[in-house]
């Protein structure tokens, strides 16, 4: 049975799940949703003996139903392959009572691989088998690790063309060489003065500018998104949950009938809304823990059932998670909204014109498969430095704040199932963080020099993500302001 997508904002017509992919974003500014969550046709015993690629075509097959086997198996036989650095993909590794799933052994060793690495794919199979002869221009912000992420995805790809905006001043120095450094006659990069979620509303209102639409569909050209809002990046997300899961079971570390709980550093909201759709779709998950750092919108969301952007922004040593507009929340919304656009989107007008709303105490209730925490940076340090000296484990900063939130929860509620953390980018991309963490003395030392100290303290090689972008020559130095993100596209793309 064929299963379709509509918008958290409107009763607008139903799409199919590659149409929900090339258009990223609904015409309403809402985003796409499956009609209904569709449940797992393996038994987790069936799962756990599968490879990742196979589990990821059990999980992808349910929700992108409009892709034939050939092209799903083509695009993940194409997308998890030896860009990562084990063929297991997400290995789980057992650290201080719980099991981080690693998920940052891809191309540019962040979580953001594990989706970003096929959605090219996808992406490119969808505009086929919908008669888009277009070019698709993938317009994305990113808080550090999308960015480049996408950027290696798509860079070189037929039929596209790539632009990301990120705050100058708002990613790590490792993060930003990745993604100046990035080569491509199709990939542009620009930083913006001013933080993430600048960026991000940005890139909505671009998206949004249907006078700039007609000027690029008469220009043979159309935006998409490599944002969490892209479906197509949310539904390969729900897969290592799924895998986690079942690999538990195989260990023996959880039996038939037993819940995982899980916890995720969370600033969009898009890798832990993944794990509560697998979750819906059968997987056995517990409790959803989310993991805030100072910027705490999500944390306060989840105690008072208020979400209020209005407060300060600030810059911590996890930057992924420095976020006060979390995108994917609004999917969430609409869920426990009781599926009503309506609602949903006059939320999402309060949040645009006032910077708050306030949720129904109906609705507050159908969040208990969910628990808030946050971390202050001195506390993430303290489990990074706690980690290494216990377990000779490290861990990055964003790791971190959710094995501190996970500590807190556990010592709360006496909670003792199984727990999976998202550990979702390598301590090599921070390694300043991590070392000063680790009671190193960082002085006037290079990054680079830093990460050949970090590889000595922790027995583990350099990744090649880093060793590429060492010496490589920087070949994007465009800034731009958050007002003139518009006229950098038009100049990028010649429309201008």
């Amino acid at each position: 049975m064929e299963l379709l997508y509509r918008s958290t904002r409107s009763d607008q017509r139903r799409v199919r799940a590659s149409e929900a992919i090339l258009k990223g974003l609904a015409e309403d500014g809402g985003l796409f949703v499956p009609e209904s969550v569709p449940v797992l046709d393996r038994s987790l015993r069936e799962l756990s003996g599968m490879s990742y690629q196979d589990t990821a075509y059990e999980v992808m097959k349910l929700f992108l139903t409009d892709f034939t086997e050939e092209e799903l198996r083509g695009c993940i036989e194409r997308a998890y392959d030896s860009k990562f650095d084990t063929g297991v993909i997400a290995p789980l590794h057992y650290a201080d009572g719980a099991y981080f799933l690693e998920l940052y052994h891809g191309a540019t060793i962040a979580f953001k691989d594990m989706a970003l690495s096929i959605l090219p794919h996808l992406m490119t199979t969808a505009a086929r088998k919908n008669h888009v002869t277009d070019e698709i221009v993938i317009l994305t912000a990113t808080s550090g690790d999308t960015g480049k992420a996408a950027l290696a995805g798509f860079a070189g790809v037929p039929g596209t063309k790539i632009i990301v905006f990120y705050p100058k001043d708002g990613v790590s120095s490792i993060q930003e060489k990745q993604m100046v450094t990035q080569k491509g006659d199709n990939a542009w990069v620009v930083g913006i003065r001013g933080n993430f979620d600048d960026a991000q509303n940005g890139v909505k209102e671009i998206f949004g500018d249907t006078y700039l639409a007609d000027v690029m569909r008469q220009a043979g050209l159309r935006f998409s998104s490599a944002n969490s809002i892209n479906i197509g990046r949310l539904v390969p997300q729900i897969v290592y949950y799924v895998y986690a899961c079942a690999k538990l079971l195989k260990a023996g570390r959880i039996e038939d009938g037993q819940t995982v709980n899980v916890v995720v550093p969370t600033g969009n909201f898009g890798n832990i809304l993944a794990a509560y759709y697998a979750k819906l779709a059968g997987a056995p998950i517990g409790k959803l823990i989310c993991a805030s750092n100072e910027n705490k919108v999500l944390y306060d969301f989840f105690q008072t059932g208020d979400y209020d952007r209005n407060r300060e922004f600030i810059l911590t040593a996890s930057p992924s998670m420095d976020i006060l507009i979390s995108s994917n929340l609004e999917r969430l919304i609409y869920r426990i909204a009781g599926n009503d656009p309506v609602r949903t989107a006059g939320l999402m007008k309060d949040l645009a014109e006032k910077g708050t709303y306030t949720i129904t105490p109906e609705m507050k209730e159908r969040l208990a498969d969910f628990a808030g925490g946050y971390a202050t940076q001195e506390r993430a340090a303290l489990v990074i430095r706690r980690l290494y000296e216990q377990d000779r484990y490290v861990i990055d900063p964003h790791t971190a704040v959710a094995a501190a939130v996970y500590e807190d929860y556990r010592a709360a509620s006496g909670d003792d199932a199984a727990c999976v953390i998202a550990s979702t980018a390598s301590p090599y991309k921070f390694p300043r963080s991590v070392m000063e963490a680790m009671g190193e003395a960082c002085g006037g030392m290079a990054d680079f020099d830093l990460i050949e100290r970090l590889s000595e303290l922790s027995r583990t090689p350099v990744p090649r993500a880093i060793e590429e972008i060492r010496t490589a020559p920087v070949l994007h130095t465009r800034v731009c302001g958050r007002d003139e993100m518009k006229k950098a596209v038009e100049e990028i793309l010649g429309l201008s």
